[in-house]
């Protein structure tokens, strides 16, 4: 399959490591000019250099509508927009505050809610767009330890799949992406006391934590940054215009139903 998004702008929000870098990274291979996103200067700027390109980025904290407001005024239409951002802290449930919570809502939720309210008529009146959220298998398989995080996650389906709904006809197509356990910048930060102490290397620890916490996960090990970035790249391509609305799995068969 060739995937060809040459002349298509896409915006990658929270893009400098990780799961959206990887998603940075895999658009501009297909042809898109691709804007990064960040908090700092400093982590935009280097993204920017790794990616090379025809990539440009925009250094903006979109948890807060201040920082939406600096991302529309540097790029006020996409073709593609992936609201990727997002944040975890396990906790338990009754030690999380409402500070906290209204953390995890305001970047985990209402980051995707803006960035859907600013670029989707935009690309209706083109008749072409590609929305894409970034779900978890946590918005199905609520984990105990951050309910409040699986709570968000779960939102933004539900946000992706009546966006999709009201984007009905138009040539846009909304979907979530549910990515399970994921070797990230943020795992890997997990473990980095554990990967100090001990011989063995990340991926043993990330597979030994899979087995451990997620222990209906089929591929028993965790997922690479570059698996979870295909099924985006393909969900943001022409060809899958047939697919909206859907909360697709890159979860390693984490989540136990049909």
């Amino acid at each position: 399959m060739n995937i060809d998004l040459t002349g298509k702008i896409a915006i990658v929000t929270g893009s400098t490591e990780g799961i959206g870098f990887a998603i940075a990274k895999g658009l501009a291979e297909a042809g898109a000019t691709v804007v990064v996103n960040g908090r700092t200067e400093a982590k935009v700027n280097a993204a920017v250099v790794r990616l090379g390109g025809h990539t440009r980025g925009v250094a903006a904290d979109l948890g807060t509508s201040d920082g939406h407001a600096v991302l529309i005024a540097a790029e006020p239409a996409a073709d593609i927009v992936v609201s990727n951002l997002g944040i975890f802290q396990p906790m338990d449930f009754f030690y999380t505050d409402d500070v906290e919570w209204d953390r995890h809502w305001q970047v985990n939720v209402m980051a995707g809610v803006r960035l859907a309210r600013s670029y989707l008529p935009g690309m209706e009146a083109q008749g072409w767009g590609r929305f894409v959220m970034l779900g978890s298998e946590s918005s199905f398989n609520i984990p105990v330890e951050m309910i409040h995080y699986g709570v968000t996650k779960a939102a933004d389906v539900a946000l992706a799949r009546g966006l999709a709904k009201r984007m009905a006809g138009t040539g846009v197509t909304v979907n979530s992406v549910l990515p399970g356990p994921t070797l990230s910048d943020g795992m890997a930060a997990m473990f980095e006391k554990e990967l100090a102490v001990g011989d063995r290397s990340m991926a043993e620890i990330a597979s030994d934590f899979v087995t451990t916490h997620r222990p209906s996960s089929i591929i028993r090990r965790a997922a690479t940054v570059e698996e979870v970035a295909s099924m985006v790249v393909y969900l943001a391509s022409p060809q899958a215009s047939a697919t909206t609305g859907a909360s697709v799995r890159v979860d390693g068969g984490v989540i136990d139903t049909l």
